[in-house]
């Protein structure tokens, strides 16, 4: 999801509300205590030098249970970061803590939003020495060749 899938959602919504893929919900608490850009600059495994840039939210648990993030107090955050930080559109990261901080993509599902599990990749496959996936086949699909098959009684085997 980006900036702008966001900022047309919000004022659709009466509460905001985030999910993890596995169901459950980010307690109703939470803050968003960051809204950023950040830009990586990298060298992949087979040398080619990147630069990713996403947009970033930190969501954070308080014990403060009087408040409740609404969507006009986000998009008002999310405006003001736009205006002060000079934030260009891009693909939103979400921050959230749970054994440790992960990391996650943004999706909605038409009530909430929902926290999508990111996972690792080698960019340069091709360059450093993985080995690409096995075929997988079945035996009794591949085609019999006579010349270089064996009988019962023939005393090949």
């Amino acid at each position: 999801m980006t900036l702008t899938e966001i900022k047309e959602i919000l004022p659709t919504l009466s509460n905001v509300a985030f999910q993890l893929e596995d169901g459950t919900f980010v307690p109703e608490h939470f803050h968003v205590t960051e809204v950023g850009q950040i830009t990586k600059h990298f060298i992949d495994c087979g040398g080619v030098i990147r630069t990713e840039q996403v947009v970033n939210f930190q969501l954070w648990n308080a014990d403060d249970y009087e408040h409740r993030l609404k969507p006009g107090k986000l998009l008002h955050i999310i405006n003001l970061s736009e205006e002060k930080l000079g934030m260009v559109d891009g693909e939103i990261e979400v921050e959230y803590q749970s054994t440790t901080i992960g990391k996650y993509d943004l999706a909605f599902n038409g009530s909430n939003f929902v926290l999508k599990n990111k996972t690792t990749a080698c960019l340069a496959e091709d360059a450093c020495g993985i080995p690409g996936a096995k075929t997988k086949v079945t035996l009794s699909q591949l085609p019999i060749s006579n010349a270089s098959s064996c009988t019962p009684g023939s005393g090949c085997c």
